[in-house]
Order: structure tokens, then sequence, then C-alpha cells
């Protein structure tokens, strides 16, 4: 359902407009926020103390005007965090998809699935087309699946196998202690790769993406036809892959080895 098309809750909805209107004043007293909304001064008191139980805005000591509070820029910092994320993402998946002319992607954990956020396509004949941003991988049967499986915690791994461990292909994981096995080895060598596990003839290689304090936040993965990417040239392009992923860890605040 699109928001037009939602009936909005009065309450939220004034809120909103407050924030909206602090955005464009420096400060609003509580008479000048009730006749902006056409609501009561009570109603603009009460609405304006419970945004200012979580620091959404903040009252001026000196006439009891109120302006935006603290909270909002966290927010503001977060969003752009974000923001330059995809940014720096889409120029890693570029620089390595330049070098290696194979498509390059990069996903993120999301409600138990692979979830791709930035590509860069290869310009060869022969080509993985079925693949693009927003596409949601399995977590048991993709190479960036089973990065961000292996460094997910066990709840993770309990609600996978809870869904299923679907079949793709004859090569897909099914049985919980193999993946489980595999899970262990990814965590050790710091690379996942998966063999026509999820598409017959295509293999897939990913690393890990680590924020600050080390974290998983992301996987950084290769894919291509089989006889481009066979397993002999895994553990190869492995490197290539974490050497890339440490220039965007580095722009994401971690700067640990691997």
């Amino acid at each position: 359902m699109k928001p037009e098309n939602l009936n909005p809750i009065q309450s939220v909805d004034r809120a909103a407009q407050i924030l909206r209107l602090l955005s464009e004043e420096p400060s609003m007293t509580i008479t000048e926020v009730a006749r902006a909304l056409d609501v009561h001064r009570s109603t603009a008191f009460r609405l304006l103390g419970t945004l200012e139980l979580h620091n959404l805005v903040e009252q001026e000591s000196e006439r009891g005007a109120y302006r935006l509070g603290l909270a909002l820029l966290h927010m503001a910092n977060s969003v752009a965090s974000q923001m330059d994320f995809t940014k720096d993402a889409q120029a890693c998946c570029d620089s390595l998809a330049r070098r290696l002319n194979e498509t390059v992607n990069i996903a993120i954990l999301d409600d138990g699935h692979a979830v791709t956020i930035t590509q860069a396509t290869d310009d060869q004949m022969l080509s993985v087309s079925q693949q693009y941003v927003g596409q949601r991988g399995p977590l048991h049967a993709t190479s960036t699946g089973k990065v961000l499986l292996a460094h997910a915690d066990e709840e993770e791994f309990e609600r996978q196998l809870e869904r299923g461990l679907d079949s793709f292909t004859g090569m897909t994981m099914t049985d919980p202690e193999v993946l489980r096995n595999e899970l262990e080895t990814i965590r050790r060598r710091s690379w996942a790769s998966a063999v026509a596990e999820w598409e017959q003839g295509i293999n897939a290689l990913a690393v890990p993406v680590r924020g600050q304090g080390g974290r998983v936040e992301a996987a950084l993965s290769i894919t291509a036809p089989s006889f481009r990417l066979p397993e002999s040239q895994f553990a190869e392009l492995a490197d290539a892959l974490k050497a890339q992923a440490r220039t965007l860890e580095a722009r994401m605040g971690h700067l640990g080895d691997r």
C-alpha cells in the first residue's frame, strides 16, 4: 500500500508536522506550535513533551521555546552513513568488475536473505543475467548468503533451519550438519563459495566486509559461469576480493587485519 493511501494516525501526523516546522524555524513556543497545527495549547504541550522524552526536541531555557533535539542529529548521521556506504560499495563493485570483467555484488543480511544492494556487471557475451539490485538470495545456497550466515548469531542459523534448506540444484546443501561444517570453514578461511548451488552452471565467491568493531556488515562477491570461475581459482580470487574489501572497510572505519 502506498503512503498516500494510508489513513494517518493523528498524533503521529501532528508530531511529524512539529518536526517539519522546527526544521524551518530556529525555535517555536507552545503557543506558536498550537497555532500552526490548529490545536489546543494543551495538545501541543503533550506532543512536544512526548517528543522531548525521546530527545527529538529540546526546550530552550531562556524563553521556554522548543527546537530540534540531538536525537535527530544521530539519526541524520546514521542515514548519511548508510548513503555513504552505498556510494562506497558501488565504487568498490565498479573497480573490481573492471579488473576481473565479471559480475560483482555486495549483499547484506535482511530478514533471512542475502539482499543485493549494489552491483557492477561485466561486458562478457555470456554473463550472469539473472542477478539484480534488490534480489533476495537464500543464505545456504549463495556465497554472499553463506558469508553472512557464517558471521551471524546461532539464532539466525536456527531460524534458517526452521525455514528449511530448500534444494535449488543437485549441489545445494540441504543437510544441516554439512552446512554447519561449511560455515565453520568459511569463518576459518574468510571466504565462501557456491558451486552451482543456486543456479546450474554458475559459481560464486564471496568475502566478508567488516565495519567498526570488526562486525561483518556485508559480503562482497564475484559471480560467473563455472568455466570462467572454476574451483581451482577460488583461493587466488578470494585474495583479490579481500584486498578490495579492505579498501571498503577502511572507509567504514574498520582497520583491523583479516
